[in-house]
């Protein structure tokens, strides 16, 4: 099924931060063989595929993919502050022009007690990879 916007329902509503137990990985083209092969468990994008799986699945795929540890990738990552697109598709390193080659993001559920962003509605956490080995974050109220 599909969205309003082309997207399938599931990347939608992650993108909305409505799949609080899921995790998107977008995987550049270069990135990972068999891109046409993950492109039947989520959607083909510009430069490769994003697909939105349950938590500890998404972490296995990532892991899989890419060769390291989710939550010590997201760790490293967060120490850069860098800019990753609103449909995870691709980004700015903060040191060069080169986009993502991957991209392992999740939503966080609005909290207002938490204040900031948080307060402001489900939060979208993203951690990137860029093809010149740079890890950087971002994070943005969904729907933004």
């Amino acid at each position: 099924m599909s969205g309003d916007d082309g997207r399938s329902d599931r990347v939608s509503a992650f993108l909305a931060g409505d799949r609080p137990d899921d995790v998107a990985l977008f995987l550049s083209e270069g990135t990972v063989e068999g891109v046409e092969k993950l492109a039947a468990h989520g959607e083909r994008v510009d430069g490769g595929v994003l697909v939105v799986v349950s938590g500890q699945n998404g972490r296995n795929a990532f892991t899989a993919a890419t060769g390291l540890d989710a939550f010590t990738f997201a760790r490293e990552a967060m120490e850069r502050e860098g800019a990753v697109e609103r449909d995870l598709s691709g980004g700015d390193c903060p040191d060069c022009d080169a986009g993502p080659e991957f991209v392992f993001a999740f939503a966080e559920e609005e909290n207002e007690e938490a204040g900031g962003l948080y307060a402001e509605g489900s939060v979208l956490h993203a951690y990137a990879r860029c093809a010149c080995g740079v890890a950087y974050a971002d994070r943005w109220v969904a729907g933004e």
